[in-house]
């Protein structure tokens, strides 16, 4: 018995002839961080670095004052040997400092956190806006915000002269960073925090650079972002170093 086979020609389903050679793409469309928009795809991943590479510096700042603490804990329970007599005491003397005047620098830095906080959601209002701004003949208007980020900058020097005139009033009742281990301790969480405090004034002021060089939104929303998240962290590190100094005191 004779088998008849038809000749047929069965394309495969799975491809189809555009022209090229090559199979159609399928990724376009809503997702802004994948497919075609590497431009906020790139965005995206650039803020993320800079978030990751903050938590690591502030985990090596957090491990610092920690040591610091220790250190300050075990020194103020030992006693100390007097060459002259032979014996041991206790030296730590207890350190009157102006705390009026540290509360008040305690309430501007929070104040210049909050300050910090709006600048923070104010560009990250601008960078959703940004597409909808670019589309022609749309206009949101001229909108005049408040300078968020020139107050924190005004607030934050204006805690450092706050521990400046700290400092002042510690020597004038002859209190030195070699007057004693108490006095020792005292003046090493002051100035470290300043030095930290005033590496975000720097970073604060780049920001404000950023934006007077019309630079893109995204690369500002960037640096005020991570200068948000450490301006906040220099906030709490100081409200846990003026505890620290009440106790230890």
């Amino acid at each position: 018995m004779a088998t008849v086979t038809p000749n047929l020609a069965v394309k495969d389903p799975r491809t189809r002839d555009t022209g090229g050679g090559s199979p159609p793409s399928y990724g376009g469309g809503g997702n802004g961080d994948r497919g075609g928009g590497g431009g906020a795809s790139d965005y995206g991943e650039r803020l993320r670095r800079a978030r990751l590479g903050l938590v690591i510096a502030l985990t090596a700042v957090v491990m610092m004052f920690v040591g610091f603490t220790s250190a300050l804990l075990v020194r103020k329970g030992l006693p100390s040997l007097d060459p002259q007599t032979n014996t041991y005491s206790r030296d730590w003397v207890p350190i009157e400092l102006p705390w009026v005047l540290l509360a008040v620098n305690t309430v501007v830095l929070l104040a210049s956190s909050v300050t910090m906080e709006c600048a923070r959601r104010d560009i990250a209002r601008q960078v959703a806006l940004a597409p909808v701004k670019s589309i022609p003949g749309i206009s949101l208007g001229d909108e005049k915000g408040f300078p968020w980020l020139g107050s924190t900058v005004v607030l934050g020097l204006g805690f450092l002269a706050g521990q400046f005139l700290v400092w002042r009033v510690l020597h004038e009742h002859h209190f030195f960073v070699y007057s004693g281990p108490s006095s020792s301790f005292a003046y090493l969480l002051l100035a470290t925090h300043a030095v930290h405090l005033t590496g975000g004034v720097i970073a604060l002021t780049y920001a404000g650079t950023t934006s007077l060089l019309h630079r893109p939104v995204e690369a500002r929303r960037i640096v005020i972002d991570v200068s948000a998240w450490y301006w906040h962290f220099m906030a709490f590190l100081w409200v846990y170093i003026f505890a620290l100094l009440r106790i230890a005191r």
